[in-house]
């Protein structure tokens, strides 16, 4: 049946909510568009393999512009409602000289208490079967009176002059918080849908007391666990897990009530992906997955996930349906454990420690890692940053909002708090930790089995490290044993300390939240 929007009235086919079956037909008519031989669809997202963060904007409001985050340095900045007005016609008037266009009517989360309808207008229609896998869609019944809150214009496929906008590329991410609108131009890249929704939950939830995480949840035999982690810490690929029960890989909620996953689906690195060591993933390619900047044989339409000839940043979506261990709907109790999950390319950092509070505090607000290649444009070597939260990009409210949230709720349900150390460990370390060895780290945790081991401390960063960890070899699990150089292995934790204090100084400006500062790392006075 025809469906028509006041905003388009040249458009000749307006397409709501088609079939993955549809979806499929409409999308293999794109010169960029393939099918594999799993019977997942392979597309190219254009010049745009990860995402821009130089090009989000929030749009200027007397009713809540006083309130965000505007620091220097921070992901939000400033657009006048004037610009954003002059691009959103700019983008409504390339959609509208379309013949077709496509519309997801959906949802944003499983909790129904706090869960927000929004529509999704797009050119592509394998961007909407990207939305169909990483949100909740809306039943027949429900799309009878389906009135959206929010509304998401998709026109990536124009590019807006920099112009317009001060902006440093041709790229535009707005947010219009007071309109219930967000715009995308200049950037087809899929993830910028994702992210655009998870930067929206960040300033919405908050307002409700509800603190947004950019985490997976997992529940294992003592209860929920909540992986935090920046893209390429492991978060998708240490979340699904056969033993474990899945409720999201990336993005929830911690509500009064529990924990709620924002999304209906996942959305992993591909790179070098391998069936044995994750499994889940492998097999969740299949029929309704969308494959993102991949090579594969032309003839097979096997696909080489070890090619990163387009991009590192190679990506899959798919729905959450097709890990077999998911808990339907995406919902679980307050967590057990919460693991802070970072890649420390030095090889200074334990496997895994034991935090207190004020420690877990702490590293969830610097959320230090080492910045994998091709997460995002012009990323091409690892990088050591900090991610407030480990989500700086997608905060609206300062970080310790969001930190203050989370002790309130650590307090309240008894959290216990991990550091994991998915990168590399010790200077004789060539390669990355195998995933295997943080897979049995993660499983000791859950089951419980490290909370009263025995425990030595690191130096400068007092970090507590058990003594032993399964079977894992116990030379392992401290980094010290594994630097030849002992005074060098000391200057090099002086720099990270040095780093993290210069880090925390930014976000710690009038120096109130002492009892966290002090429980960091803590140079020598010399």
């Amino acid at each position: 049946m025809a469906y028509k929007l006041k905003e388009f009235p040249n458009v000749k086919n307006i397409y709501r909510n088609l079939s993955v079956a549809s979806l499929y037909e409409h999308s293999l008519k794109w010169p960029n568009v393939k099918l594999t031989s799993t019977g997942a669809l392979s597309i190219l997202t254009g010049e745009k393999t990860g995402r821009s963060p130089d090009a989000k904007r929030i749009v200027l409001s007397e009713n809540y512009t006083e309130d965000l985050w505007w620091s220097e340095g921070t992901p939000n900045i400033p657009m006048s409602n004037e610009s954003y007005q002059i691009n959103k016609n700019l983008g409504i008037n390339y959609l509208n000289s379309l013949q077709q266009l496509y519309i997801f009517d959906g949802y944003i989360g499983w909790d129904l208490e706090y869960r927000k309808t929004i529509r999704i207008i797009s050119s592509k229609p394998y961007h909407l079967l990207f939305c169909k896998n990483m949100l909740i869609e809306a039943n027949n019944n429900e799309l009878l009176n389906f009135n959206p809150e929010y509304t998401m214009i998709n026109a990536g496929a124009f590019s807006t002059s920099p112009l317009l906008n001060d902006l440093t590329s041709s790229s535009l991410i707005a947010f219009h918080f007071e309109n219930k609108e967000i715009l995308i131009l200049g950037t087809e890249y899929t993830g910028e849908i994702k992210k655009s929704i998870f930067s929206l939950m960040h300033y919405l939830m908050t307002l409700e007391n509800v603190l947004t995480l950019h985490s997976s949840v997992n529940v294992g035999p003592k209860g929920p666990s909540i992986f935090f982690g920046l893209s390429g810490t492991g978060k998708t690929t240490l979340s699904s897990d056969p033993n474990m029960s899945l409720i999201g890989d990336d993005e929830h909620c911690w509500t009064d009530k529990g924990l709620f996953n924002i999304e209906g689906g996942c959305y992993a690195k591909c790179l070098n992906l391998n069936k044995e060591k994750e499994p889940d993933i492998f097999n969740a390619i299949s029929y309704g997955a969308v494959l993102e900047n991949i090579i594969l044989d032309e003839e097979s339409r096997v696909v080489d996930y070890k090619d990163d000839s387009i991009t590192q940043n190679t990506r899959v979506s798919y729905s959450i349906n097709k890990i077999n261990n998911t808990i339907i709907p995406c919902v679980c109790p307050h967590p057990v454990n919460i693991i802070l999950l970072t890649c420390d390319s030095f090889g200074l950092l334990p496997l895994v420690s034991k935090l207190s509070l004020n420690q877990a505090l702490y590293y969830f607000i610097s959320g230090f890692t080492t910045k994998m290649a091709g997460t995002e444009q012009g990323i091409d070597t690892p990088i050591s940053t900090f991610s407030s939260c480990f989500g700086g990009a997608f905060l609206t409210w300062h970080p310790w909002i969001y930190a203050l949230l989370l002790k309130e709720k650590m307090e309240k349900h008894n959290t216990q708090a991990w550091l994991v150390n998915t990168g590399w460990v010790g200077e004789k370390t060539k390669q990355r930790v195998d995933i295997n060895i943080s897979r049995k780290i993660i499983t000791e945790i859950n089951n419980g089995n490290l909370i009263n081991n025995e425990f030595d401390s690191t130096p400068i960063f007092n970090l507590l490290i058990p003594k032993k960890c399964g079977d894992i070899e116990s030379n392992l699990l401290n980094p010290e044993f594994n630097w030849s150089n002992k005074k060098k292995y000391i200057n090099e934790l002086k720099k990270l300390a040095k780093s993290f204090q210069d880090n925390m100084s930014k976000l710690n400006q009038d120096n109130v939240f002492i009892d966290v500062i002090n429980e960091g790392p803590q140079l020598p006075v010399e």
